[in-house]
């Protein structure tokens, strides 16, 4: 909270500079800039930021849309990420299903290896129940030797490649904003009405 206060008043001196200025006469760049860092509450809670954001909304499925800039600010256009990190110890992975999410290269998928055989029961609680790995979406698949005479192999049928959805960010969209220092402090934000 401490943080979006001092990066909000830092924009409101860059972007209302002159004597007298109020939120309203900011450039439409400006007010969707500072209501995007709106953090508690979001835009959405904020009257005054619901119609630049509004329109924000509108003008972006019209052609030849242009994000309209806070340039007091040195912000530029927003950042966008679709997908959370993966948990620690998973990689992000592009799916392979052939639908259109593998032309789009979207990591959408978090790949781990575990070995079931380390701590069995900690791997059956985690992934023994079919049907919760089917309602979340979660794979397994056993790595062997790929030899089927390697019997003694231990890493035969240990290893399991565990694929689940990766986590999609409530928050998908962000500004990079300067901070009095002149370091960045990114602010998420979504577009839902």
């Amino acid at each position: 909270m401490k943080r979006l206060v001092y990066a909000a008043a830092g924009l409101t001196a860059l972007a209302f500079a002159p004597t007298g200025a109020k939120a309203e006469d900011a450039s439409w760049g400006c007010q969707v800039l500072l209501c995007a860092a709106s953090q508690n509450p979001t835009w959405q809670g904020v009257p005054y930021c619901v119609p630049p954001m509004k329109k924000l909304i509108s003008a972006m499925s019209k052609p030849g849309f242009d994000w309209p800039i806070c340039h007091e600010a040195n912000a530029g256009e927003p950042g966008r990420e679709v997908f959370e990190e993966c948990p620690a110890g998973s990689q992000p992975a592009s799916s392979s299903n052939g639908d259109d999410h593998a032309f789009r290269d979207e990591k959408d998928l978090c790949v781990r290896i575990v070995d079931k055989c380390k701590d069995r029961s900690e791997f059956h609680r985690l992934y023994g129940n079919d049907e919760a790995n089917e309602q979340s979406r979660i794979t397994l698949e056993v790595i062997g030797s790929g030899r089927d005479d390697d019997f003694w192999n231990q890493d035969n049928g240990c290893k399991v490649k565990v694929t689940s959805p990766r986590p999609r960010r409530a928050d998908p969209w962000f500004f990079d904003i300067p901070n009095d220092k002149g370091v960045k402090e990114r602010f998420w934000f979504n577009l839902r009405t």
